[in-house]
């Protein structure tokens, strides 16, 4: 079961470190959908944790398409009764007769091979499934975060520096790229209308480049993922373009306590950036950076430059300004080197 992994109890117990009053989700019911994806799984363990360690009798319902994964994930030989496994596409009406108290909606799919492969699934899981849960929520009075991402932002103007929660740039839907950002934009628009409707309560983060143990590495696409798999396995670094793009990562216990801020101190209705702006890197030097660290491996970095213009975004980056979750008390803490080098230790023990 990866919730024993030693790197993973080990960022368990520093989230649980955090300034937070996590007594008030003392005895809540939990729904996690696309419970199977990195970011959702964290969420689940640091629930499971809370209920190990402080007893908080949290109940969690994990909602994904493949149960024999999320069994082998979240509850192995244990035996554990604080976690219900619901298998089903969240595209299809959810249904749970229990009191819901928070539904964390993270059923979605961003890495570029299912952007070029299957864009209408991916249309179909921000849409259909965010009006599913969004309707299970109205019945439940329960609370939804949603997670979003950057890419709702778009393309912005030279000028922007940093981007406001309530800035929002150009995007053009027929780009093949689109079907990602333009479905979770519009997602955001369901939400904010469900709660003009009906007083549905939802709070929306919007994610920046979140990685770390758990991650898929295999395939995935992006750039993080593609660079961790290749140390994994030890082989060469091979980048797809010349490497000068640059990126800010931010490790995933930053990012879950990110979104325990503003679960337990945001403001209904609004939506907060969750990102570390403070280690911009280009990716060339990201890799080089990741070929020194594992040198002992002999990895060398190579240059094969063939980008897919139809799964990559080619905006110039902009950073997101966290000003707004920084008010309620949140600072990123890990650093990126310690960040890669916790997540390739995770694959290796």
């Amino acid at each position: 079961m990866e919730y024993n992994n030693e790197i993973i109890q080990g960022d368990l117990k520093e989230l649980i470190n955090e300034n937070i009053n996590y007594q008030k989700l003392k005895n809540k019911t939990f729904l996690v959908t696309g419970a199977n994806g990195m970011l959702a799984s964290y969420f689940i363990y640091f629930l499971m944790y809370l209920n190990d360690k402080l007893d908080a009798g949290i109940t969690i319902y994990a909602l994904s398409r493949n149960k024999n994964k999320m069994y082998s994930k979240f509850i192995g030989d244990s035996k554990r009764k604080d976690i219900i496994i619901i298998e089903q596409d969240v595209c299809e009406e959810v249904k749970i007769e229990e009191k819901i108290d928070y539904i964390i909606h993270m059923a979605s799919s961003a890495n570029p091979t299912n952007i070029v492969n299957n864009p209408i699934g991916i249309i179909k899981a921000n849409l259909l499934g965010t009006f599913n849960i969004l309707e299970l929520a109205r019945v439940k009075d329960a609370e939804v975060i949603f997670t979003s991402t950057r890419e709702i932002y778009g393309k912005m103007p030279e000028e922007v520096q940093f981007i406001k929660e309530d800035d929002m740039g150009i995007m053009n839907c027929f780009e093949r790229r689109a079907c990602y950002p333009e479905s979770k934009r519009m997602a955001e628009t369901i939400l904010i209308n469900y709660n003009a409707q009906y007083g549905v309560k939802f709070k929306n983060v919007r994610i920046a480049h979140s990685y770390g143990p758990g991650m898929n590495i295999e395939n995935d696409g992006r750039i993080m993922s593609d660079l961790i798999s290749d140390v994994v396995h030890k082989r060469d670094i091979v980048l797809k373009s010349n490497g000068e793009a640059e990126r800010a990562f931010c490790y995933i216990t930053d990012t879950i306590s990110a979104m325990l801020y503003v679960i337990l101190k945001g403001n209904e209705g609004e939506s907060y950036n969750i990102a570390n702006e403070t280690e911009e890197i280009a990716i060339k030097d990201l890799a080089n950076l990741m070929a020194k660290t594992y040198e002992k491996d002999n990895i060398k970095v190579k240059f094969e430059i063939n980008l897919n213009p139809n799964a990559y975004t080619n905006f110039k980056r902009v950073g997101l300004d966290t000003t707004k979750i920084e008010k309620l008390g949140w600072v990123p803490k890990v650093k990126l080197i310690d960040g890669i080098k916790r997540t390739v230790d995770s694959f290796m023990s």
